[in-house]
């Protein structure tokens, strides 16, 4: 079975094929810069981080672009509420973004565009556009004639006529009809701008990804993603404007998570309902919330709880004492004979990943795959003092493997604050030698309140994080 992705373009299942054999053009879009980003945002950072992963994987080189918005109506009302520049305030939030991305355990991507450095490229669509008869001024402003893009509505599933009855649309006189959307915004006293043809003004927010989705992947790329909730207009808006200028196929698939709920209700700013991952890195580890944004299909909605995150944390603790369990096993027992039933299991285990991957990225199925191994490394580890070391260490392949696409291990690697671990766990073991039992109690008591659990074993103490 090969990779297959749902396309929204088309509401189908389709085998996935690269437009050029052996690469991948991928953009997804990123935040407004104006506000830590919450975890609903987070949801498709890390969601096409992992199909990105996973396509590396699968061998392909992989371009992934993914912009920064870092100039809009809501970046400007913030900064001139906290006295500063909109650049001001975009440079402190790109700057968390990253912060809280790599927490989550967000690779960077090839390239991170900012719309403020790509005006002379969005001037050059637009221009393409009006020469095209696609857009048109009015009095500094430019705007999209939808009705000259007779496609207008191929990925919501819309036609014009129906968003016209439906539109919900400030009327403006000077707009040859209320669907018609800006790409260049005239100046107004107090916001930032630049120059072009039609007077100083600002890029609208659509043709921003347009013109950097051009700029860095070509005039048609394989994937394009994002939350659902970008369907309509942005996404939509996008087609018109790239294929309007290009006179090709934009993306040829087309990837959007759905929404992640809070009690029920669709997270989001605007309801006041968010909680941004900055908040709660505070209070959970970023692993866990991780876990969370893909333990389900990623079209299919995810309630975020306290049950769902005590849920993930189970989960991951689970994932990480089996795998600790079983590198202590490889470097502290002996050899003894093969244990078929665990490696029959491996066998499953890694095919049924693959399947899963490569049914439209079902991380949920893929976890599922991971927890069968899990189980069987469990039993095998409790059952047998000797242990399958060739199988044992297949299984640590696998959980390697899967790691780097799902990310669900901690990072191994030993820390300052690891090294005073390992120091007070020393110390403790040689209390109980010389049965100093009230220093072994206060050692395990300070390593306690660190998060530290320590485990006697036959083979000595080791120790672990709890989450």
């Amino acid at each position: 079975m090969s990779l297959a992705v749902y396309n929204d373009l088309t509401r189908m299942k389709e085998e996935f094929k690269p437009i050029e054999e052996g690469k991948v053009r991928f953009y997804v879009c990123g935040p407004t810069v104006y506000n830590y980003f919450h975890i609903g945002n987070a949801r498709p950072f890390v969601v096409f981080d992992v199909f990105r992963r996973y396509l590396e994987s699968l061998g392909y080189e992989v371009t992934f672009v993914q912009n920064f918005t870092d100039v809009d109506d809501k970046m400007i009302k913030r900064a001139n509420e906290e006295n500063i520049s909109v650049a001001e305030l975009a440079e402190r939030f790109i700057k968390e973004y990253y912060s809280d991305a790599d927490a989550l355990g967000v690779h960077r991507a090839t390239v991170n565009p900012r719309a403020t450095q790509e005006i002379p490229e969005i001037i050059g669509i637009i221009e393409k556009l009006i020469e095209k008869g696609h857009a048109y001024e009015v009095e500094g402003d430019v705007y999209y004639d939808v009705a000259s893009f007779p496609e207008y509505g191929k990925l919501s599933k819309q036609s014009i006529d129906d968003l016209m009855s439906g539109a919900r649309i400030d009327i403006d006189e000077r707009k040859r009809s209320p669907l018609d959307f800006a790409l260049w915004k005239a100046a107004k006293p107090g916001e930032p701008s630049w120059e072009s043809p039609w007077g100083n003004g600002r890029p609208g927010w659509h043709i921003e990804c347009s013109a950097m989705s051009t700029k860095y992947l070509g005039k048609s790329i394989d994937i394009h993603g994002g939350g659902s909730d970008l369907i309509f207009p942005h996404h939509e808006n996008e087609i018109a404007q790239s294929e309007g200028a290009n006179g090709t196929q934009f993306v040829k698939y087309w990837l959007h998570n759905a929404y992640l709920l809070i009690d029920n209700e669709k997270m989001s700013k605007s309801l006041g309902n968010f909680v941004t991952v900055h908040d709660m890195r505070q209070k959970v580890s970023t692993l866990v919330m991780r876990f969370l944004l893909v333990s389900v299909h990623y079209r299919s909605p995810l309630n975020f709880s306290p049950e769902s995150l005590e849920q993930a944390k189970s989960a991951v603790e689970r994932l990480n004492n089996c795998y600790a369990d079983l590198k202590f096993a490889l470097e502290n027992r002996s050899a003894g004979e093969k244990d078929d039933t665990l490696r029959s299991v491996i066998t499953a285990s890694k095919e049924g990943f693959t399947a899963s991957m490569d049914d439209d990225f079902n991380t949920a199925g893929a976890f599922g795959s991971i927890f069968e191994l899990v189980r069987a490394v469990n039993v095998h580890l409790t059952e047998h003092n000797e242990i399958d070391t060739q199988a044992l260490n297949e299984a640590k392949s696998c959980f390697d493997r899967t790691n780097d696409i799902l990310g669900y291990l901690y990072e191994d690697k030993k820390s300052d604050e690891d090294a005073e671990i390992d120091a007070l766990v020393a110390e403790r073991t040689e209390a109980r030698k010389a049965k100093n039992y009230k220093r072994s109690d206060e050692i395990r008591d300070i390593l306690a309140a660190k998060g530290i659990v320590i485990e006697d074993t036959p083979q000595g103490p080791r120790w672990k994080k709890t989450l």
